[in-house]
């Protein structure tokens, strides 16, 4: 069984989507990418995250956008 890497549990950072086995939400990826750090930078400053974490925080966020409707 796979385990999802995007996860989220009330007991972890309030709730909020956070890269498996870490306390790294999918927001603080996406705020160092927003401020122009790359994904090399965030992986030297939190070595516990694996590329395949911050991809999947981005394809979490592609998705959640897409079931967005509009008004």
């Amino acid at each position: 069984m796979k385990t999802k890497i995007i996860q989220s549990n009330p007991a972890v950072m309030i709730g909020k989507p956070v890269i498996a086995g870490t306390r790294i939400t999918v927001e603080l990826i996406l705020e160092k990418l927003s401020a122009g750090e790359t994904v090399e930078q965030i992986l030297e400053a939190h070595p516990r995250l694996a590329r395949e974490g911050v991809l999947a925080a981005l394809s979490f966020v592609a998705q959640a956008v897409r079931r967005v409707e509009p008004n």
